[in-house]
C-alpha cells in the first residue's frame, strides 16, 4: 500500500501528531490530531507553532 503523501513534516508530540499539508487553494496549512481512542480532537492551523503548542497542551477527556 502506498505512503499517504498528502502530509509531510509529521511528528507526534505524546498522542497528537502534528502535520503540514496544502490545502485545496494551496496555501500551507498545519494539524494537530489527536490518536487516542474516542478522544476526536482535531483542528488546523495557519502556523506550525501554533500546532505544536496545541499538540502539547491537549489533554484527552478519554
Amino acid at each position: 500500500m502506498p505512503a499517504n503523501r498528502r502530509f509531510r513534516n509529521v511528528v507526534r508530540i505524546g498522542p497528537v501528531q502534528v502535520a503540514t499539508y496544502y490545502d485545496g487553494r494551496g496555501h500551507e496549512k498545519h494539524t494537530a490530531a489527536c490518536t487516542a481512542p474516542r478522544c476526536g480532537f482535531s483542528t488546523d492551523y495557519d502556523s506550525r507553532a501554533a500546532a505544536e503548542l496545541a499538540a502539547r497542551t491537549h489533554r484527552c477527556r478519554a
